[in-house]
């Protein structure tokens, strides 16, 4: 179902990841009122920093000249690196829960 519809995925983590930072800001004493506006400039402002990323490596790679043929296995190379970056927040967060 993944690979067919990933926009599942995307929109079922956005939610709960939404649900959660609510729970966040209530939980620090923010006003029920305040809650949707705070939601959306965060929102607005991750938008912003991804946009602001992507445009960033588009000129890297527009720089360096980065788009050559590499291998396949080379190509997996940043994935893995990301995955496991996200693997060791994770991790961490977690046992921060327990400490």
């Amino acid at each position: 179902m993944t690979s067919k519809k990933p926009w599942i995925v995307a929109f079922t983590f956005g939610l709960l990841h939404g649900f959660g930072f609510a729970g966040a800001l209530s939980d620090i004493g923010l006003p029920q009122t305040e809650i949707p506006l705070a939601l959306a400039f965060f929102n607005i402002g991750v938008e912003l920093g991804q946009i602001i990323f992507v445009v960033f490596m588009l000129f890297v790679i527009f720089l360096f000249n980065l788009k050559k043929d590499w291998s396949p296995v080379l190509k997996k190379v940043p994935a893995y690196a990301i995955g496991s970056l996200a693997a060791f927040w994770m991790i961490e967060r977690i046992i921060g829960f327990w400490a």
